[in-house]
């Protein structure tokens, strides 16, 4: 996905950088698989804040995805790869041999025309957009769109250029490197999908100005030391002060490096090796 500039013909457009969209090959959705969203401006049912920095945007339509990819047996061709407001990733419409027509998340390399499958079968091909149980997936393969309980539909790594890695196979678990650097199990019958998600350089796009955040809905944030010590932990002081204590969010857990998991969690058993931060100058699993 290449990245576009412009001529700097204002302060706005001089740092900024777009998605020139070379890849999609359809302007308008499937309406059939399209429904309303309702927009919440962060608040709940009683009219209260619930999450910050939430109001405005521009009017979007929500496209049905299929994360479980259950659909066994039917091979789709994919009809075009379109843009969704509602995530990083493109998405790509199949049209199935008996009809049906579904949206997927598009993985890098899938173009229209190509076919795609899901199943269970130990002989269905290991291509980019194949969805099958991690007990058939074979070792050191990309996957995305994974499950983390059979039948639920995929639930991590489903973003722009999201990658994990499978790098073994044992007693019905399956253990994933996932792209934060966290290596966990899974049990084996959860399903994922081969290849990397595509939109890749999304990660690269400089937003330029505020305006364009406000039109994906995303208001100001105010740091914590800038405000009231009323207001957030890191407030207050005399003059410009750096906080008086380590990182920490409005509620005072910890903000950069600190672990915030509970230990007593019941999967916390299935994480092998925590994810690594920067702080830890460990490497991750990076995009390409």
């Amino acid at each position: 996905m290449p990245i576009k500039t412009y001529k700097p013909t204002s302060a706005g457009r001089r740092f900024s950088s777009v998605n020139a969209f070379a890849e999609l090959t359809r302007n308008e959705p499937e309406k059939s698989l399209t429904e309303p969203k309702v927009k919440t401006g962060g608040r709940n049912h009683r009219g209260w804040i619930t999450c910050r920095h939430i109001g405005g945007g521009h009017k979007q339509l929500y496209r049905r995805i299929d994360f479980k990819r259950n659909k066994d047996g039917v091979v789709a061709k994919v009809e075009s790869i379109e843009y969704d407001p509602n995530r990083s990733s493109f998405i790509a419409l199949l049209q199935y041999a008996d009809g049906e027509k579904r949206y997927i998340l598009a993985p890098q390399g899938v173009k229209v025309g190509d076919a795609i499958e899901s199943g269970t079968r130990p002989d269905i091909e290991k291509t980019p957009g194949n969805a099958m149980p991690l007990e058939i997936v074979p070792v050191g393969i990309e996957i995305h769109n994974i499950e983390m309980k059979p039948g639920q539909g995929g639930q991590i790594v489903r973003s722009a250029g999201g990658v994990a890695r499978l790098i073994g196979k044992d007693a019905g678990h399956a253990t994933i490197q996932l792209p934060s650097g966290e290596v966990r199990q899974i049990n084996w019958k959860c399903r994922a999908t081969i290849g990397q998600i595509g939109n890749a350089d999304w990660f690269n796009i400089r937003w330029g100005k505020a305006g364009r955040m406000r039109y994906r809905g995303i208001r100001p944030s105010v740091r914590g030391v800038a405000q009231n010590p009323v207001s957030h932990p890191l407030g207050g002081g005399e003059g410009r002060s750096g906080g008086g204590r380590h990182p920490v969010s409005k509620w005072g857990v910890p903000a950069k490096g600190g672990k915030t998991r509970n230990p007593r969690k019941n999967s916390s058993s299935k994480i092998m090796r925590r994810r690594m931060t920067v702080r830890y100058g460990e490497s991750v699993l990076r995009r390409r």
